[in-house]
C-alpha cells in the first residue's frame, strides 16, 4: 500500500514545465503525466503541450531526468488523438506524433524508468457505419498499430491506451457516441490478442465506465493485470435528470429540431458531450460521485497494481472554472480523498507516500535516434 499519485497536466495547460513542477509538489503528488498535443492539432479540449516535442533529444531528456530525479518526480508522456479515423491528413499527422513521442520515451529511459507514452486509439466511423464494422475496426487497429506497437517494443517503450469512449468527439448530431475503440473491456482484450506484443497496454480511467452503469471494481476484476499501467483519477456523478428520464441511461440523448423538441418537451443536447447525463469531479472535492472508491483503490492495489494513480482533472468545479487555485485545490483534496487509502501512516504525520520505495531514475542513454514517420515503419 504505497502507490504513487501523480497529476495530469492538462488542467496546466497554460503553465510552464517548471510552474508544474512546482504545482505538483504544492498537491503533493509525486509525479506527472506530461502532455504533449500537437501544436498544430485539430482538438480543442484538455490539451496542452508542456515538452518541446520538435527539438527533443538527448540533452533535453538528460535536464528533465536531472529535473524530476532532484525533486523527487517520475513522469510519463500522452497525447490523445484519432489515429485510425476522421480526417485522413490529421490521421496520419497523429500517427507520426505518437512515433515522435515513443522517440522521446525511449531518449527518457523509457520501461526502465517507466516513462510510457498515453495514448487513445480513435475509431473510423466510415468503417464502423458497415456491416460488422466494428470488427472492421479492430483490423484497422491491428494494421495502424502493428508497426507501431513493434516500433515502440523496439525501443523498450509502452503504449498505454485510455478507455474513454470520447462521447463527445463527433458533432451532437451524430447517432453514435463511441468514438475511441478501446472504450470496452471487450474490445481492449480483443485488441491484446490481436496484438499480443507486451508493449502495450492501457490507463484504466473508472470514470467512463460509472456513466455506462458498469461497476468499475468488477472490470477491474475481469482484466488482465499486466496491462494495467496507469490508472487515470477522475469521478463522475451520474444524473437523475429529464434528459436520462427521457433517453434512458444507455443511448445518447440525440438533436433534433429545438423547435420540435420544445412543441414535444423533449430535451436534447446542450452540446457535443451533453448526451450522457453525467457530471465530471473529482473524488473528495465538493460531494459525492457514483462510485466506491476505497473499494476501488482497494481491490487494484489487492491484485498486485503498484503503478501510479494519476489524477485527471477535469471537474466542473475545478479545472472547468479557469481559476488556477480551484484547479489545484481539486488535486489537492483528491490527493487527500485517496492518501488514507494508498498511503501508510506515519507516526505524527498521517498518511504519507514511502519515498524510499522509489528507484533512483537511471540515465537515458545519449545516443540520439533519428524520427521516424509511418512511412519509414512501413
Amino acid at each position: 500500500m504505497n502507490n504513487p499519485i501523480w497529476v495530469m497536466t492538462s488542467a496546466f495547460k497554460a503553465l510552464t514545465l517548471k510552474q508544474i513542477v512546482s504545482k505538483t509538489k504544492i498537491i503533493g503528488a509525486q509525479g506527472m503525466e506530461l502532455c504533449v498535443f500537437r501544436r498544430d492539432g485539430t482538438r480543442a479540449d484538455h490539451v496542452a503541450t508542456h515538452l518541446d516535442y520538435e527539438g527533443f533529444g538527448p540533452d533535453q531528456a538528460k535536464r528533465l531526468i536531472e529535473t524530476c530525479q532532484r525533486e523527487g518526480l517520475r513522469f510519463s508522456v500522452g497525447a490523445y488523438e484519432n489515429l485510425i479515423g476522421g480526417d485522413p491528413v490529421e490521421r496520419a499527422h497523429n500517427q507520426d506524433h505518437l512515433l515522435k513521442l515513443i522517440r522521446i520515451a525511449h531518449l527518457c529511459g523509457g520501461d526502465r524508468n517507466d516513462v510510457k507514452v498515453g495514448t487513445f486509439v480513435g475509431y473510423n466511423h466510415e468503417l464502423g457505419v458497415q456491416d460488422r464494422g466494428f470488427e472492421k475496426n479492430l483490423e484497422e487497429y491491428k494494421r495502424v498499430f502493428g508497426p507501431i506497437v513493434r516500433y515502440a517494443e523496439s525501443l523498450g517503450v509502452t503504449l498505454v491506451y485510455e478507455n474513454c469512449p470520447m462521447e463527445g468527439w463527433e458533432p451532437a448530431t451524430c447517432p453514435t457516441t463511441f468514438n475511441n475503440l478501446p472504450g470496452t473491456l471487450a474490445a481492449r482484450k480483443l485488441m491484446y490478442a490481436l496484438l499480443p506484443s507486451k508493449a502495450h497496454g492501457e490507463t484504466y480511467d473508472p470514470s467512463h465506465d460509472v456513466w455506462q452503469n458498469i461497476n468499475p471494481t468488477d472490470v477491474i476484476q475481469a482484466s488482465d493485470m499486466a496491462r494495467i499501467h496507469r490508472v487515470h483519477i477522475k469521478g463522475t456523478r451520474n444524473l437523475n435528470s429529464a434528459a436520462r428520464i427521457h433517453w434512458g441511461a444507455l443511448y445518447p440523448m440525440q438533436a433534433v429540431d429545438p423547435a420540435l423538441a420544445k412543441r414535444a418537451g423533449v430535451p436534447i443536447p446542450a452540446h457535443a458531450w451533453d448526451r450522457h447525463h453525467y457530471e465530471p469531479m473529482l473524488p473528495g472535492f465538493g460531494g459525492t460521485d457514483s462510485m466506491d472508491w476505497r473499494c476501488f483503490l482497494q481491490t487494484l492495489m489487492q491484485r498486485g497494481f503498484y503503478g501510479p494513480f494519476v489524477i485527471e482533472n477535469e471537474a466542473d468545479n475545478s479545472a472547468h472554472t479557469g481559476n488556477l487555485g480551484a484547479t489545484v485545490q481539486g488535486f489537492q483534496a483528491a490527493v487527500l480523498c485517496m492518501a488514507p487509502i494508498v498511503w501508510p501512516l506515519v507516526p505524527n504525520e498521517g498518511y504519507r507516500f514511502d519515498a524510499s520505495s522509489q528507484k533512483p531514475l537511471a540515465e537515458p542513454s545519449a545516443r540520439d535516434i533519428p524520427v521516424k514517420t509511418m512511412r519509414d515503419l512501413a
